[in-house]
């Protein structure tokens, strides 16, 4: 039974208990409402319990087994008996070996998102390679992505595929290119504490238009680039030890590291950078039909069909061979020796060049084609187009293509009923999880959407082919060797100047050279930059570079555009919250002000009240402030009521003096707060008083409140006492986890509160006050706390512990992946937001965006004085309004409720001058995140937990009951958890109180 039927069954119950006339009886009682609808929802989970075992066992399907492996068995009907069981008992050798190979290395980073695998890029399962004779294949397994193999509820969460967006791209990672070669900077070379040698190059970028000047570094080392920015402080100009204490073991360093002068060293670096990857891709394209288990059977295909022949003009454009003077892609331009034609085409600045197996040459008397062969089978990724419709795509299995060197296969098929074409996508097991994901059911009927969406599969594809061991390991053998010469090379090369290196500072390259070399030195940085520009302009020339945006793909537009929610803010924002979905209430060091799209902002606290953190709860109607700091620091708690007006009526803000009755008790001298994540039973709240940490309960369920509006009318009186913890040291950081498998759930887990302080984070039992070391930062590191994100995976709880510029993903249940995937921001982060499938950092001058399921980056925006203000339904932040920055022409789309062509620059600020450089508040919506319709659907958060046995302590004599699982409504989830509940979950409950 679903909650919805349990409420309304309650309500249906309680109606017939009404008299004949007219007068109501008083509201049901809280603790009977709460009492019996858990009771009812712990008796439809087991019956669902039940049910679920009984049809496991009816369909007798062991969860280990993949899909495609069932799918594989079936195809086995034919053999002969002694084949037949040959081939069974291999398979059943296989199923052996996964749960050991589950945790090998080449799996961990596969295998580490559980609900992130599982309902968006595919069975993280594996699909076995299997001969012809029957016998067990040496080669490689492969993990399936076809958008049926996902949870059941898949066609309810994902009707359409995500925005197809390049992972790493070029022009985002490609610093020394971009930001290094050509302009005037400084580059290392020494040794670490493992006395492994090293690079770093610094660049002190200049002012601009979007903000300050900063420092970009890159440490080259065998492992491959790492990247930082940091600030620039023009009276404490950094030194090169100091930049190099922000990467990770690079602190301790038993010598400093010597700069090099000569010009020619930036050849050597661009090449070090060239090795993550090329710019530029070669596809394999193989036309096969079905009933052709062999690759020597699909490389013998002379001509293809009609539809393969469409697919190929989707792909790209047809050109002549013979003269071509752009990418080749390994193929012939001189003698037609591969063929006469082949098929090209540009992605965002990528040359692609497909090899077509029927473009390939031909031959009659070689049964193995070994010329096409000799192309696709070397290529990363392949494309596998089988003829006769997507009924025919179970055939397929990567085993029938031998290929040590192909990593990805994209199998495609063309659907005439519906014009649309159908995606499987095979992934060897070593390859990490890569986007977009695949739509529920994978199928495309626009043309142009299924080829962007192909191609920017394909590149993310080999890109992340790069990081598997066959790859990951020519790579670091190639840096490691090339990074030791340059080290030889470079180190042998001593000179006089060497021995005041590690005292210059990176504001200058030279900050006051000797008169007699002032002339000599000014010659050097013309010759270094000179030389830096021929290289670059050489790059570009040969078509290596990240330059060019040009695509033949479709305009679109990116999921995290901002739009202007208001475009003229005074004040500079301290904190602040969402309200509905119109409004903001943002705290500045002026006082507190409502914010309205479409309407002028009205202060409703002065500047006596000096706020520093709030929340606005909306599940209760209640706005919480913390204000003042120190022995002065108090929690106050309003009706949001109070600050509802229509636009002609103006509201007093309110003085210190005004809100004394609203003070809640036991907060006096608090120094931080944090409550529970909508969706819980009962809204919690933890106060920290230096090692004290005070434990509160809002009085009212969420359920009640919701189905009794009218009775949750508290406000300082609404919270209730529960328990006192303390903690080993003051927390900088503190996260309320809830956990789904609590009392209140019908489990026996506690909820836990997460700290983070100096160089750890702690675990915090709610209910016993235990304290368990979760994770500490290395002591050697400076450790800056940023934030401890709580994620939900089916149901588990997971956190996201940032600090510095890392973050760290720690499952709170299985310590094996408690170190398993961590990834570098390249900026330090002010605050982060997890808004799946992307992760976005704050920083005082940009905004960060990444992945999730493997951290690649997709885009970087600089916004200078940039403040994240609230991401609890979408995501709001500020950032000073851009047409006071001259020469910049970029502008961000702004979106007004003004009579005016949206498309145009923003409106200018009537106001202000632009010497005060006002603030404009921008929103990015959580649905064009996640690819959702707005406010369809959404992710609950586990049950919070109180020990019903231990009654909280409190005066009043009204004690809070047992708890009940319930969403109030909000927005798309930021993290992904369970199966979404639809946003009228609770609208449609009648309100009879």
């Amino acid at each position: 039974m679903t909650l919805n039927a349990t409420i309304h069954d309650c309500k249906r119950r309680t109606h017939r208990l009404k008299p004949a006339h007219k007068i109501e009886p008083a509201p049901l009682s809280e603790t009977f409402f709460n009492m019996f609808l858990v009771s009812r929802l712990r008796e439809a989970k087991v019956r669902r319990r039940l049910e679920d075992e009984r049809v496991q066992q009816a369909a007798g399907r062991d969860r280990s087994k993949s899909l495609c492996v069932e799918r594989l068995a079936s195809l086995l009907h034919g053999y002969d008996p002694a084949t037949l069981a040959a081939r069974q008992l291999n398979l059943h050798n296989i199923q052996k070996r996964r749960a050991s190979s589950a945790i090998s290395s080449s799996n961990d980073l596969i295998s580490r998102r559980g609900v992130f695998s599982r309902r968006h890029y595919g069975s993280v399962e594996m699909l076995p390679q299997v001969e012809n004779n029957g016998q067990e294949s040496g080669g490689k397994r492969f993990r399936v992505e076809n958008g049926d193999s996902v949870t059941k509820e898949c066609g309810e969460m994902f009707g359409s595929p995500s925005t197809p967006v390049l992972e790493n791209p070029e022009y985002q990672t490609r610093w020394y290119f971009k930001y290094f070669l050509g302009k005037l900077h400084q580059n290392y070379v020494g040794a670490d504490a493992d006395r492994e040698p090293f690079f770093l190059s610094v660049v002190l970028s200049e002012a601009n238009s979007q903000c300050g000047p900063q420092y970009r570094a890159i440490l080259w080392r065998k492992y491959g680039a790492q990247k930082i920015v940091l600030p620039y402080t023009s009276n404490k100009p950094m030194t090169v030890k100091q930049i190099l204490s922000n990467f990770p073991n690079m602190d301790k360093l038993e010598k400093g590291p010597k700069e090099i002068f000569t010009p020619e060293i930036q050849k050597d670096l661009l090449l070090l950078e060239e090795q993550e990857g090329s710019v530029n891709f070669k596809f394999g394209v193989l036309y096969t039909k079905p009933g052709q288990p062999t690759d020597d059977e699909m490389f013998s295909n002379e001509e293809g069909s009609e539809e393969f022949d469409n697919f190929i003009d989707l792909l790209g454009e047809k050109i002549r061979l013979k003269g071509w003077d752009k990418y080749r892609g390994g193929l012939d331009v001189k003698g037609d020796m591969t063929g006469k034609y082949s098929v090209y085409t540009i992605y965002e600045g990528h040359e692609i060049m497909f090899h077509v197996s029927t473009l390939l040459p031909y031959s009659k008397d070689n049964r193995q084609q070994v010329e096409r062969k000799r192309h696709i089978g070397n290529d990363i990724v392949n494309i596998v187009y089988l003829d006769g419709g997507a009924a025919h795509m179970h055939e397929f299995n990567p085993s029938f293509i031998k290929s040590q060197f192909t990593h990805v296969f994209a199998l495609v098929a063309y659907q005439k009923e519906d014009e649309s074409y159908r995606l499987i996508v095979f992934s060897e097991e070593s390859v990490p999880l890569f986007g977009p994901s695949l739509p529920c059911p994978a199928s495309f009927k626009s043309r142009e959407e299924f080829r962007e969406f192909l191609i920017v599969k394909l590149i993310n594809g080999e890109k992340a082919a790069f990081n598997t061991p066959t790859f990951s390991k020519k790579r670091e053998r190639t840096l490691d060797m090339l990074i030791k010469d340059l080290y030889s090379e470079h180190m042998a090369d001593s000179g006089s100047r060497v021995t005041m290196l590690n005292r210059r500072a990176f504001s200058d390259v030279l900050p006051d050279p000797p008169k007699t070399s002032r002339r000599k030195e000014e010659a050097r940085q013309v010759e270094f930059v000179r030389i830096g520009q021929a290289l670059k302009l050489d790059t570009i020339v040969k078509g290596d570079a990240p330059t060019s945006l040009a695509t033949t793909g479709l305009f679109k537009r990116a999921p995290w555009e901002p739009h202007c929610f208001y475009p003229d803010f005074g004040h500079e924002i301290g904190c602040g919250d969402s309200w509905a979905e119109t409004r903001l209430i943002v705290g500045t060091e002026n006082g507190v002000f409502l914010v309205e799209d479409g309407v002028t902002h009205k202060q409703i606290f002065d500047k006596s009240l000096q706020v520093k953190q709030l929340h606005v709860v909306e599940a209760h109607g209640i706005l919480l402030l913390r204000a003042d700091k120190g022995k002065d620091g108090k929690i106050y708690v309003f009706r949001l009521s109070d600050f509802e007006s229509d636009s002609n009526t103006e509201l007093v803000p309110r003085s210190k003096q005004d809100v004394k009755e609203h003070r809640l008790e036991r907060t006096r001298g608090c120094q931080s707060y944090a409550i529970s994540r909508p969706g819980g039973s009962h809204l919690r709240m933890v106060v920290s008083f230096g090692k004290k940490l005070l434990m509160m309960q809002w009085r009212h369920s969420a359920a009640w409140t919701a189905w009794c509006p009218a009775s949750d009318t508290d406000t300082v009186d609404g919270f209730l006492y529960l328990r006192e913890i303390t903690v080993p040291e003051t927390p900088q950081i503190i996260t309320l986890i809830d956990s789904s498998l609590a009392a209140s759930a019908g489990g026996s887990a506690d909820n836990h509160i997460c700290i983070g302080y100096r160089h750890q984070f702690d675990l915090v039992n709610e209910r016993t006050g235990e304290v368990k070391k979760l994770f500490a930062v290395q002591e050697s590191t400076r450790s800056h706390l940023v934030a401890a994100v709580d994620l939900y995976e089916d149901e588990e709880p997971e956190l996201l512990l940032c600090y510095n510029n890392t973050c760290h993903f720690q499952k709170l249940c299985d310590e094996r992946f408690s170190t398993e995937f961590d990834f570098h921001w390249n900026s330090i982060p002010q605050a982060i937001v997890c808004a799946f499938p992307y992760i976005l950092a704050f920083t005082t001058d940009s905004m960060e965006i990444r992945l999730i399921i493997n951290g690649n980056l997709v885009q970087t925006l600089a916004m200078p004085k940039l403040t994240l203000i609230c991401s609890k339904n979408d995501i709001f932040f500020s950032t000073t309004a851009p047409e006071f920055f001259s020469g910049k022409t970029e502008r961000l789309q702004v979106e007004t409720k003004l009579d005016r062509d949206p498309s145009l620059s923003p409106p200018p600020s009537p106001h202000l001058s632009p010497e005060v450089r006002p603030f404009r508040l921008y929103r990015i919506p959580l649905h064009s995140l996640s690819g959702l319709p707005p406010c369809k659907y959404r992710c609950p958060s586990p049950s919070p937990d109180i020990d019903p046995k231990t009654p909280p302590q409190t005066d009043s004599p009204r004690s809070p009951g047992p708890h009940l699982l319930v969403e109030p409504p909000r927005g798309v989830s930021r993290s992904c958890s369970a199966s979404p509940t639809p946003q009228v979950f609770l609208s449609q409950i009648e309100k009879p109180c």
